[in-house]
């Protein structure tokens, strides 16, 4: 597998997760204001969206494979490292924040009595992991666009 290509799947895979953090970043000003029932009827439309995780997972995975074929060129090696972290932190994220708080709503279909706090957590978190998809979406461009041969 080259190089260019390797680089080139790690950035369209990156750029491609990125899509559902963003779509909940730019929706997070409207849905912080919405009613309890409102709420819980929008949070129906993300059924099915758990198949990013694969998206994700395939990112992370381009990225090492990127990050080991340029292993000798230091910068270039630097920024598909910090790329590779930057997604491997979304997982952390994912699993310390907006993980819990589907299980506590079993995935916004039941109404606790703290939804708000949970629905902070939720929106909180997909909010982060958009800021770091992105700077991981620039570590690998930059990585790529550098990398010779």
């Amino acid at each position: 597998m080259s190089t260019r290509f390797t680089g080139w799947l790690a950035i369209v895979l990156t750029a491609f997760a990125l899509v559902p953090g963003g779509a909940h970043l730019f929706a997070l000003p409207n849905k912080m204001k919405l009613a309890e029932e409102d709420y819980f009827i929008t949070q129906s439309v993300y059924n099915g969206w758990a198949l990013f995780g694969i998206v994700l997972i395939a990112a992370f995975a381009a990225i090492v494979v990127f990050a080991i074929l340029c292993r000798r060129d230091v910068f270039v090696f630097s920024l598909a490292c910090a790329a590779a972290l930057c997604v491997g932190l979304t997982f952390v994220i994912f699993f310390i924040w907006t993980y819990p708080a589907n299980q506590m709503t079993n995935n916004w279909t039941v109404v606790p009595s703290n939804w708000t706090q949970l629905r902070f957590q939720w929106e909180a978190s997909h909010a982060v992991n958009a800021a770091i998809m992105f700077l991981a979406l620039c570590c690998i461009s930059w990585a790529a666009l550098l990398r010779r041969g």
